[in-house]
């Protein structure tokens, strides 16, 4: 009788700290906590340079997923792609039997790489199948398209993660932390200049040159603006003017070739801006009270660079490409694994598609002030 009871009160001591203990555990730093051993399944939707160049290579690199299936709109690719890494005939789909891919348990996520007409479409297949969806950068054509994507993945609830690499890249999050801690005091106004000169001409990149399909430098390049200064700034611009000073009218038909923009936010702070195809431009510049602080590069694929006026020196973080990109999927199927928010939400790629509206709405009435919908 006095065993039971002993034996009892030492079983109850152990439920009580096996209790305590797993309680603890939740108070622990990430570090501490074992990570999730389970790869997510990723399926990429187009398969262009940036998959093939990029994606795909980062995808062997990271830790919380894998490639396991791809989605094309050209057949004529797919053996390469299966010899290469290992697809089987199951998880290699076409545009037209997308749908399928709810039936594929072994697809957990579909990253869309295709031209921007395709991504509203894209997303509500991939939502309806009951897949996450990362999406490449601009979200969408315009507003309301996002707001569609938003409304899809959240009614099969399902994340949403925009592609904005620079989002998990060192130096810019530093950034992001300083447009809180203010280090030079409050922020005067910044400059954020991206564009490229020249683009590649064969059958993946075409679409860059067709407004029907999302083309243009602000669609591909101004979009790094526009997040950049509202991640500067901590803040969500009120309004925009716009200018489209395209000059090459014979190869840029109907879409722009450079866009000079200004952004106005509370606080009286403005963001000089400008994208192009015909020019190449990567900084990012921001003027506070008491001095500044500038990354150029600030969208590079090997990590972004820069300095302050107090002699502080940004170097690169992440090494050689792909390691951005496969920091980027790492942390967005992390996100998945814990039941947390991503970095970058639909939600923030849809202020971004506002203010584009707004600036395609000001250049085509010759610089009229826009506001921003919120």
């Amino acid at each position: 009788m006095e065993t039971n009871r002993w034996a009892n009160g030492l079983s109850r001591r152990r439920v009580l700290q096996s209790m305590v203990l797993a309680g603890a555990a939740t108070l622990l730093p990430r570090s501490f906590a074992a990570p999730p051993t389970r790869r997510l399944g990723v399926a990429l939707v187009g398969l262009g340079g940036y998959s093939r160049d990029l994606l795909a290579p980062a995808l062997a690199l990271t830790q919380h997923c894998r490639l396991a299936g791809i989605v094309t709109g050209s057949p004529d690719k797919v053996p390469t792609w299966q010899t290469r890494y290992g697809i089987p005939d199951a998880n290699v789909y076409s545009y037209d039997d997308f749908h399928r891919i709810a039936d594929n348990p072994d697809i957990d996520v579909v990253y869309i790489v295709t031209p921007n007409h395709l991504h509203k479409p894209q997303t509500l297949i991939a939502a309806n199948a009951g897949k996450h969806v990362w999406c490449e950068k601009p979200m969408a054509m315009d507003a309301g398209e996002g707001e569609a994507m938003i409304k899809a993945c959240r009614d099969n609830r399902v994340q949403l993660a925009i592609g904005y690499r620079m989002q998990h890249e060192p130096n810019t999050r530093r950034f992001m932390e300083m447009a809180q801690t203010r280090p030079f005091g409050d922020i005067v106004q910044l400059r954020a200049d991206a564009g490229w000169f020249g683009w590649r001409q064969g059958r993946d990149e075409a679409w860059r040159l067709d407004p029907a399909r999302g083309g243009g430098a602000m669609y591909d390049m101004g979009v790094y603006c526009v997040n950049a200064a509202r991640y500067s700034t901590g803040l969500e611009p009120v309004a925009v003017r716009a200018w489209d000073e395209t000059a090459r009218r014979d190869i840029f038909t109907g879409v722009d070739e450079t866009m000079r923009f200004t952004l106005e936010f509370p606080d009286d702070i403005v963001a000089q801006c400008v994208t192009s195809f015909g020019r190449n431009l990567n900084t990012l510049h921001v003027d506070c009270e008491r001095g500044w602080y500038e990354l150029s590069p600030f969208q590079s694929y090997d990590g972004n660079v820069g300095r302050a006026s107090d002699g502080t020196r940004f170097t690169a973080q992440l090494g050689e490409r792909p390691r951005m990109q496969a920091e980027q999927m790492d942390q967005d199927a992390l996100a998945i694994l814990e039941g947390r928010p991503p970095r970058a939400p639909g939600e923030d790629g849809l202020r971004d598609m506002r203010v584009l509206d707004a600036v395609f709405a000001s250049a085509r009435g010759g610089n009229e002030r826009m506001r921003i919908a919120r």
